[in-house]
């Protein structure tokens, strides 16, 4: 059976950077799919508690905003991205708050009601937008609300993609142009060909590499490895940040505890309720992630135990309650009552900083391919992202996304004459373990050799792996009819090659690489990005 349909955009992926590319392309009567792998809430988005980073506060500035993201940065931001991004801070969530988010406020002493501001690691002023401690649900729930009223825009659930469909450039056989994407539609196990016009990657990072994250488990780097495969450069996949607070539970793998728990004054603690983070760095439990995660590992690595505990038991219940609901009712579950007690916390994985390399438009080396989110390497992030920083990425990036596709869509002509997927030589598998096998032990060996603290050997190692790993699942892949855990297995172990191949290719210690072969940052040349040409 076949299936094909045609798109002005087809977008990839259900979060806060595909709905408002989707909501802002469909108000100019646009016609876009979004897709999502699994349901519309499956983004990391939704499970995004922190906030949102936007100069509000009157003693606040953007150059104070951007000072600090260049210094979380560790010298590989690009400057006239992160200006671009910080700028348009106020403006993205005056926006979201068109769209219906309710956001926490609070009255200033004239009595005035204004939006309440968290500070966060790596912030010197409080600028941090939220909803609560759920902030990420708050967004996600109102864009999908209003991409459901769209008659532009078609939402389609458990769609994962299989491969990017691109031909040559008209007139340059060496340049490449998308015209669309071979979906699965797992619900009907069906292979459908989507053709495009403009086909965007929403889908987020690969942090589902690693045992430990604390991303949904759609977080495997589809995107990344989609846009690799059909010859995008990728960029400063080394940079794999590691939540320093992930809650030690083991019914709770990848529940955050989010920063701005430490924001309002939650200590990390040892089981004696000893501090450690002032050895580490003269802000304490304020310091960038990279910091804050590696002190922790050295703390649990140093006395050999198996977490250590965050604290913010000394606050009132009544504030504890109220700024951090969703955080104090899951803890609760796990029988833990952080009004009274401390919570067992270990860093996680949890954001990818590299990704597909874009230019300020969110345009990838593929003509009419964008990228947009935590799937792109906008300059924005450099060595380390600074908390909070990533929605508004999402928000700016999907925006001027928009900007370029409503200004050049009415040029670019519709390809629908593509061949329909073959499964004339694939059967059905009976050996799904190879799959769930593979993934676990991927999944094992980037923790304990591509994880915060790394070494050549280490690399080495990993890298052996992965080409076993590859090798197997290619010919896996070859006889057997796809399925979203195989298409997922198939993009994590390219992304985790990528990982490795930029760690391995970094001789120094910088942002969230850190090296036990080369401790220390290289400051004797400009520091340059890794940059992977397939």
């Amino acid at each position: 059976m076949s299936y094909s349909k045609n798109y002005d955009v087809l977008i990839i992926g259900s979060g806060g950077a595909g709905l408002t590319l989707a909501l802002k392309l469909a108000n100019q009567a646009i016609q876009v799919a979004v897709l999502s792998k699994f349901a519309l809430t499956s983004s990391s988005t939704y499970y995004a508690q922190g906030g949102i980073s936007a100069v509000f506060d009157a003693g606040d500035s953007i150059e104070s905003h951007i000072e600090d993201t260049l210094d979380a940065g560790a010298g590989l931001c690009d400057p006239d991205i992160v200006r671009l991004t910080v700028s348009h801070g106020k403006s993205s969530i005056e926006w979201l708050l068109e769209q219906g988010v309710v956001f926490t406020e609070e009255q200033n002493p004239s009595g005035e009601v204004q939006l309440h501001l968290n500070r966060e690691g790596g912030h010197s002023h409080r600028r941090v937008v939220h909803s609560a401690d759920a902030t990420g649900k708050a967004v996600s729930l109102s864009l999908i609300e209003r991409a459901r009223e769209h008659a532009n825009i078609e939402l389609l659930e458990h769609h994962s993609v299989v491969e990017l469909i691109t031909r040559p450039c008209a007139g340059d056989n060496l340049k490449k142009r998308v015209v669309g994407a071979y979906v699965l539609d797992t619900k009907k196990s069906l292979v459908k060909t989507m053709t495009a016009r403009v086909v965007v990657l929403a889908t987020g990072g690969a942090n589902m590499a690693y045992i430990y994250s604390t991303n949904p488990h759609s977080s495997t780097g589809d995107g990344i490895a989609l846009a690799w495969r059909a010859g995008c450069r990728v960029g400063n996949m080394e940079f794999m940040q590691f939540h320093p607070t992930c809650l030690f539970h083991p019914e709770a793998r990848n529940f955050l505890i989010s920063e701005a728990l430490r924001g309002e004054g939650g200590r990390l603690v040892l089981a004696d309720g000893s501090t450690f983070m002032e050895k580490f760095d003269p802000r304490g439990e304020l310091a960038p992630r990279d910091i804050v995660a590696r002190a922790i590992d050295h703390e649990m690595k140093k006395r050999g135990i198996d977490c250590v505990y965050l604290d913010i038991s000394h606050k009132s219940e009544d504030f504890i309650r109220e700024h951090f609901p969703t955080i104090y009712q899951q803890c609760l579950e796990f029988d833990i009552d952080i009004t009274k007690q401390p919570i067992p916390v270990v860093p996680a994985a949890h954001y990818t900083c590299g990704g597909v390399l874009t230019d300020n438009y969110a345009r990838t080396d593929i003509l009419n391919l964008y990228a947009v989110g935590e799937v792109a390497c906008t300059g924005l992030h450099g060595a380390n992202r600074m908390a909070s920083n990533s929605l508004l990425e999402c928000l700016v990036f999907a925006e001027r996304a928009s900007e370029d596709i409503i200004k050049k869509l009415p040029n670019i002509e519709s390809l629908t004459q593509i061949p329909d997927w073959d499964e004339s030589k694939v059967s059905d598998s009976d050996e799904e373990v190879v799959v769930s096998h593979n993934w676990n032990e991927l999944r094992n060996f980037m923790w304990d050799y591509v994880g915060i603290v790394r070494t050549d050997k280490r690399l080495s190692r990993a890298m052996s792996r992965v080409e076993l790993l590859k090798n197997e699942i290619a010919e896996y892949y070859g006889n057997f009819r796809v399925t979203s855990d195989l298409l997922e297995l198939r993009n994590l172990v390219i992304v985790a090659e990528l990982i490795i191949r930029c760690a391995q290719h970094r001789k120094e210690s910088r942002g969230l690489h850190y090296t036990l072969d080369y401790p220390e940052t290289d400051n004797s040349v400009p520091p340059q990005n890794t940059i992977l040409t397939p």
